[in-house]
């Protein structure tokens, strides 16, 4: 399952026998899933205007999910207590009393049913890593509740952790962006604390190029946010279980160099 992502050079992880029931009960998920991720591509222009944040890209990705009926939903859960007397489902049965004694609300990003049950997939490219551990919760209570069936997590894969730097220096070269005045005629305008921290790494690093793709990619990419190793680690650690999980990583192929 998910082996044409793989050869790609998407990280994929399945947990507690995801893939054994995506095979058997939901292969048209899946197939929707790669179909939609193996097309991705994420231009570099994007990737650099957006900030670090969700691009263009990223935010076609979520179009082409909502397109093929991944939408978002809000599911409430509502536990209600019944009084009643006589027997369930026999004419000795009254109904004396109900109320609600709780109610609990989750919004998912994308949400699609099929004929098996119902997935669950949020998309995490960059925020801070604690909303890891939101998604997951919100993946295992509604999976207990009988809400949903399986929960998918997309991110940044290790790759393109790996190659994120290289990638913005090659743009910056290939734009003459050799000093701020070059970066604020490109349309990019770094604050103070940004351009401070620019100058010194363009020391650091011996040129502007490599300097400012550093200073770029540690204040946009840093570690603290949501990516590959940061889910990785969630799932070997047990967050989310028991519900079925499955973790995506996409990795630094889809960039295109404009």
């Amino acid at each position: 399952m998910l082996d044409r992502l793989r050869e790609i050079g998407f990280d994929v992880g399945c947990y507690h026998h995801a893939d054994a029931l995506l095979s058997g009960a939901f292969p048209g998920a899946m197939e929707e899933i790669e179909d939609t991720l193996a097309a991705f591509k994420l231009p570099m222009s994007s990737l650099i205007g957006s900030g670090g944040g969700e691009s263009e890209g990223t935010q076609r990705l979520r179009r082409e999910l909502s397109g093929r009926g991944w939408v978002k939903r809000t599911i409430q859960v509502e536990k209600t207590v019944v009084t009643f007397e006589g027997t369930a489902g026999k004419k000795s049965y009254t109904e004396l009393g109900r109320a609600t004694v709780a109610s609990l609300s989750h919004e998912i990003d994308h949400v699609k049913s099929f004929e098996a049950g119902t997935i669950l997939l949020e998309i995490e490219w960059n925020n801070k890593d604690p909303f890891f551990d939101r998604d997951l919760e919100n993946f295992k209570r509604l999976h207990a509740d009988g809400a949903a069936n399986i929960g998918i997590l997309i991110t940044r894969g290790q790759s393109f952790e790996d190659n994120i730097t290289a990638f913005v220096k090659r743009y910056a070269e290939n734009h003459e962006l050799n000093s701020l005045d070059a970066l604020t005629a490109h349309g990019l305008e770094p604050t103070r604390r940004q351009q401070n921290d620019i100058d010194r790494a363009v020391v650091r690093a011996g040129g502007f190029a490599a300097g400012w793709a550093a200073a770029f990619v540690s204040d946009k990419y840093a570690s603290s946010t949501t990516n590959w190793a940061k889910l990785e680690d969630r799932m070997r650690r047990g967050v989310g279980n028991p519900c079925p999980l499955v973790a995506i990583g996409i990795p630094s192929s889809v960039i295109v160099e404009d």
